[in-house]
């Protein structure tokens, strides 16, 4: 009896570690997947690419990547990669479905922004999808040069400039006073609404606090698909993200054909936004087409949103946080 209890045992093991094996054989080969995939194919470059970890197939390192941005540490995806590989500045991996290399050195990011040449821009077909097929992330760099000529006078020129100024102004110091009176706030969330406001006031001046205050809903859930794996299945964020665009698309369309409608017949006038200023636009080429005017506007917006919410979040909390600098911003202004 004792014997055959001890058989068992035996046996259990047995099965235990061949289980633990063939685990441990799988994980091998499901992490030697993405190499053989892209790695393998490069011959001899490939010993010349920095270190790094491809992560699993398709997902690559997706989950480290949002886990990471959704805790309260970031930093904690690359600082994973450096205490892994080293101090080296640049590391491969395997984002958004592609293959990639990850650079994070000041000196290494300078030259791959600034040298366009060899380092164009790129993004995820997804996001593109998001986004939109006209919008200047997924255009060729004539046409990006030729719309972003056209566009930015209607935005940053002087004179758009000086109709704003004031506009700017009233919001932001109405904001700063209803911000002192709430306690604890998240302050990412209210900028991001107060440069919303501002950038939609830029854009569609006339249009109702109602659409508004939908189209912040549509953009917010809009972005948490931007950065998301691509699975447009219902209840993740890029299915989400995809609705989002859909309802935008339908709401600026509405809005480009009353605008139309209303200048029928009418020769065009000075622009009263953003919107009359791209219906109007035309060169020696041509006019814009509604699916032009739609998706440049849902880029700024996005810009608007998102952009400028954080450039503001992470200047004040630099100020804040190095008040000699605050001190001499303010004596030069």
């Amino acid at each position: 009896m004792i014997m055959m209890m001890m058989m068992c045992s035996m046996w259990m093991w047995v099965v235990l570690v061949a289980i633990a094996g063939a685990l441990l054989v799988l994980r091998s080969i499901l992490k030697n997947v993405n190499w053989w995939l892209y790695e393998s194919k490069l011959g001899v470059k490939q010993y010349s690419l920095p270190p790094g970890d491809m992560g699993w197939p398709f997902i690559g390192n997706m989950w480290s990547f949002l886990s990471a941005f959704k805790s309260k540490d970031p930093d904690s995806f690359i600082s994973s990669f450096v205490s892994r590989f080293g101090r080296t500045g640049m590391y491969k991996t395997m984002m958004f479905g592609n293959p990639s290399i990850i650079v994070t050195t000041p000196e290494i990011c300078k030259r791959v922004l600034t040298d366009d040449d060899k380092f164009t821009p790129g993004w995820p077909q997804s996001t593109i999808e998001l986004i939109g097929k006209r919008s200047f992330i997924s255009m060729s760099y004539e046409e990006h040069k030729r719309l972003r000529r056209l566009t930015s006078s209607s935005i940053n020129g002087m004179e758009a400039l000086s109709l704003y100024l004031t506009y700017i102004e009233k919001n932001v110091k109405s904001s700063l006073e209803k911000w002192a009176n709430m306690g604890q706030i998240e302050f990412l969330t209210e900028i991001r609404k107060l440069t919303f406001k501002i950038i939609m006031h830029i854009f569609l001046s006339s249009e109702s606090e109602h659409v508004m205050e939908a189209l912040e809903r549509e953009y917010t859930a809009l972005n948490h698909g931007v950065r998301a794996m691509c699975i447009n299945i219902p209840g993740f964020a890029y299915h989400k993200a995809f609705k989002a665009r859909k309802n935008l698309v339908a709401i600026f369309q509405s809005i480009v054909d009353e605008r139309r409608n209303l200048r029928k017949g009418y020769l065009p006038g000075k622009a009263k936004d953003m919107m009359d200023a791209l219906i109007d636009l035309e060169d020696d080429e041509r006019k814009l087409s509604d699916e032009d005017i739609i998706d440049i506007m849902l880029m700024y917006l996005n810009a608007g949103h998102e952009s400028s919410g954080h450039i503001t979040m992470w200047a004040t909390f630099f100020l804040q946080k190095h008040p000699e600098y605050l001190q001499k911003a303010k004596v030069s202004s």
